[in-house]
């Protein structure tokens, strides 16, 4: 398969403040810490991998941005605000849901199992958030699900169900879905963890497709490697709930002096 060409966006300006950050945050599942004080900016338009083995705390650092899990402490700004976190009487407390909802809403996810409603067409499973999340008229969330479904290559599908996809398709179409909602990050949980080996190389040119032509930040949880190294614009390794190595990919996948580093990345090459 030809690979499309991937424009880095090492040329991110410093100054540009940060769409994310995370302070010192920390996230136990009951007596297990699997998160042990996560410091991490992420830039407008960055592409960032998180790699490591299984277990070292790469899924739960995006399920917290995405609101599926709450840190156990520590703070999560998205866009200057605090996600996790609201003002009331002029005191920080626990943020209720319609808080939650909005900061989030800049935020879309890719999951490793599709999560499409198997019951709705695909325009409807790409439809659905835009009308009743955002209110936008049913002509306008059609649109723009169409368009996006071109980009995925699957316009000649609107009106099939999920059921009558491969694999490869269904996750191109969450990826559609996701960018209908037109995020300023994407989270990408393992996206071809759950495919055919024969399957994978096309949803990887439909992310590839992304980072190169959109101004969306991207952060891909990914064992692909040699996408890691096309894609990311850094690469984080997490090993025991730390970010144990961080750097562009030439010093992170094939000069970093991390033993721990070198064994993980042994796993995948021949």
């Amino acid at each position: 398969m030809e690979e499309v060409a991937v424009k880095k966006t090492s040329e991110i300006e410093e100054k540009e403040d940060p769409i994310v950050v995370y302070k010192d945050v920390h996230k136990s599942f009951g007596d297990i810490e699997v998160l042990k004080g996560i410091n991490l900016e992420i830039k407008p338009a960055e592409k960032l991998a998180l790699i490591g083995p299984s277990g070292s705390g790469k899924t739960t650092i995006i399920r917290l941005l995405m609101t599926l899990e709450e840190p156990t402490s520590g703070d999560i700004i998205v866009n200057g605000k605090n996600l996790w976190k609201m003002e009331k009487n002029g005191k920080l407390v626990r943020a209720n849901e319609h808080h939650l909802r909005n900061v989030r809403g800049e935020i879309g996810m890719v999951f490793q199992h599709f999560n499409l409603f198997p019951h709705m067409t695909i325009l409807e499973n790409c439809t659905v958030a835009p009308i009743h999340v955002k209110k936008e008229s049913k002509e306008k969330a059609r649109e723009r699900a169409i368009e996006m479904l071109e980009r995925v290559g699957l316009k000649d599908k609107l009106h099939n169900y999920p059921s009558q996809l491969s694999g490869g398709q269904k996750q191109r179409v969450a990826m559609a879905r996701a960018l209908v909602m037109q995020p300023k990050i994407m989270l990408f949980d393992e996206v071809t963890s759950a495919l055919d080996p024969e399957l994978v190389g096309e949803v990887l040119e439909v992310i590839r497709d992304i980072a190169n032509t959109g101004k969306t930040a991207m952060v891909l949880v990914t064992h692909e490697m040699d996408f890691a190294k096309d894609v990311a614009d850094r690469v984080l390794f997490l090993d025991k709930g730390v970010i144990a190595e961080e750097g562009t990919p030439e010093e992170v996948l094939q000069n970093s002096k991390n033993e721990r580093l070198q064994s993980f990345l042994r796993r995948f090459r021949g």
